[in-house]
């Protein structure tokens, strides 16, 4: 095998909350299919070596692993070591993984640390106690049963081959893996909440291994300037403030105007130091619209399912992440859908930097939702990825399902469903929740649907009614009901254009360019010159594999002239329109 000449995804891996001292731990690890699931009882975790080697972060599927195995994998098996920088010595050592599909369990000189279940979230071990004097073996085994309906996988074909709107799967190690040196008293979470409204932030901190009374000490600043700080007394571990800030400066759509922020938690002689920022802005719903900073701006999204032809899951470079938005942005979008997946922090980094609107969404696909014990895999997991992605301005809305259908002749628990939803407010009361993409809905703050109608004409004619103040096209009615929300467009066009080759795509291609530019135009301002559509989210960014409705090709090249695009998109809206006649 080939490896990649240079250690790959050499950044810190989480923004939201960074370190000086850490060490990545990416690059060739030793490997191991395990089809049997049977490496427990051979003791793999005590094997002085595995047979194949794999570049990690990316999974066993991708090229960049190293691998490009596509079949199943009922279990792998990853093992590699490390020594520990000498002026580790004396602190608490965690073991990061920023995800892992689907099941892990994780080894230390062959002592199992812990577990975790859940493809597209974070976990650490505290690996303090199972440390040794000289070289350290690391260990995991991962399990990933895609088809057995009792985990998510997005749009991870469940099927041998992709087909359709399902691509390669993803097993295993598909983030970076990281160690990092810290006191015993460090600081675990920051909860930070901005109020524009009155130009402050609310903080809630937890730490571990504390004492009473422990001082924390918070300090603001934009751009170099300081902006505020605090000083307060730990209490059980946990101390909330709120900072006034002394320049207000709102975070709004190509706007990425972030405040720095650093965090000092001093215990006796010891302190633990971390670096975060937030973004100071308002989502809220009036009426027809969504809110951005007290002001309609109507969601000019696209769909975005976060695939790379070389790595999969994982992008080859931090550079893309970025590239992908710059790309959207420069066909005049103003945010994403994050589809069937939960994005890797270092893409709402980017977001966040460059002013992008992001919905956060789960791979809920293959998860069957007819049962209410979905609620025991969905939940854990959905928690983690609130917490860990609270902080990012970029995501202005939370929808944990997409297009519930019914599994196996068996309908969707709407119970499941509402349970989610208000479990998602609960957690953040400060975003929409959209309960379920498409279908079908249970409870939801915006009622959003997806159509795909390729005629232009039909599609005007869907969305007439309700432009005249009438009722909205609803392609499900006989399983959910409009309750007065905002309304969202949020899947349509998928327009098949790929000439000369095969693939997949909604309806009939177009047969030159300039059929699919007029369609296109066509279907988009009939969007937006309706003032009571908030927002829409064309499908899609770029191809995934057999899927040839993107704007650019799966490799990231463009179908068209962007600027042709921009314009289009770039139309004024009528519900921005509205509000300004208002006033």
């Amino acid at each position: 095998m080939s490896y990649i000449p240079h250690l790959p995804r050499p950044e810190y891996p989480r923004p939201q909350l960074v370190r000086e001292r850490w060490m990545n731990l990416n690059g060739e690890w030793q490997f191991e299919f395990d089809h049997g699931q049977s490496g427990r009882e051979r003791e793999l975790y005590k094997a002085d070596s595995l047979s194949q080697r794999i570049v990690v972060p990316f999974c066993p599927e991708s090229k960049l692993s190293g691998i490009g195995y596509k079949d199943f994998m009922n279990a792998v098996w990853y093992r590699r070591t490390f020594d520990l920088p000498k002026d580790w010595q004396g602190q608490v050592i965690k073991l990061h993984f920023g995800a892992v599909d689907y099941k892990a369990e994780v080894w230390i000189n062959g002592v199992s640390v812990g577990t975790h279940r859940g493809g597209y979230t974070p976990f650490s071990f505290d690996i303090t106690m199972q440390l040794l004097p000289g070289t350290n073996v690391i260990t995991l085994a991962a399990e990933d049963a895609t088809r057995s309906g009792l985990q998510p996988r997005g749009k991870q074909s469940g099927s041998y081959y992709s087909k359709g709107c399902d691509y390669t799967r993803t097993t295993g190690i598909w983030q970076t893996v990281w160690l990092e040196a810290v006191p015993k008293a460090h600081i675990t979470q920051v909860k930070m909440t901005p109020d524009a409204v009155n130009g402050a932030v609310a903080f809630q901190v937890h730490s571990i291994g504390a004492s009473q009374g422990a001082r924390l000490t918070i300090d603001t600043s934009y751009a170099g300037a300081p902006t505020g700080s605090a000083e307060l007394l730990l209490n059980g571990g946990n101390g909330e403030t709120t900072i006034v800030l002394s320049e207000k400066h709102l975070w709004g759509v190509g706007q990425g105007n972030l405040y720095d922020v650093k965090l000092t938690l001093s215990d006796g002689e010891a302190q633990d130091t971390v670096t975060s920022y937030f973004g100071l802005r308002t989502v809220a719903l009036e009426g027809m619209a969504i809110l951005l900073n007290g002001e309609p701006v109507f969601q000019r999204l696209v769909l975005d399912q976060g695939f790379y032809p070389e790595g999969v899951y994982t992008a080859p470079t931090d550079e893309d992440l970025k590239r992908d938005i710059e790309i959207s942005m420069g066909l005049g979008f103003n945010g994403a859908r994050l589809h069937e997946k939960i994005f890797e922090p270092r893409f709402l980094y980017w977001a966040d930097r460059m002013g992008y609107l992001v919905w956060g969404e789960h791979a809920n696909w293959g998860l069957n939702l007819s049962r209410a014990d979905a609620l025991e895999v969905f939940i854990p997991e959905w928690m983690e990825a609130i917490e860990r992605d609270y902080n990012h301005p970029s995501i202005v809305g939370w929808c944990p399902f997409n297009e519930t259908w019914d599994c196996n002749g068996s309908v969707q628990n709407n119970e499941v469903l509402r349970i989610i939803y208000r479990l998602t407010k609960s957690l953040d009361t400060s975003r929409p929740v959209i309960d379920t993409s498409g279908n079908y809905h249970v409870e939801t703050d915006i009622y959003d649907i997806h159509d795909y109608e390729q005629d232009p004409e039909a599609f005007a004619s869907h969305h007439e009614a309700f432009k005249n103040d009438g009722q909205p096209y609803d392609n499900h009615s006989h399983r959910q009901a409009y309750g007065g929300q905002p309304y969202f467009v949020s899947e349509y066009g998928g327009i098949w254009w790929c000439p000369g080759s095969d693939g997949w795509g909604y309806g009939e291609r177009p047969k030159t360019e300039e059929e699919f530019l007029e369609r296109y135009e066509r279907l988009t301002r009939t969007l937006l010159d309706n003032s009571n559509i908030c927002a829409f989210c064309y499908t899609q960014l770029y191809d995934v594999e057999q899927e040839v409705n993107g704007l650019y090709s799966y490799e990231r090249q463009a179908k068209f002239d962007p600027e042709l695009i921009r314009r289009v998109n770039q139309m004024p809206a009528a519900i921005e329109k509205k509000d300004l006649d208002k006033q």
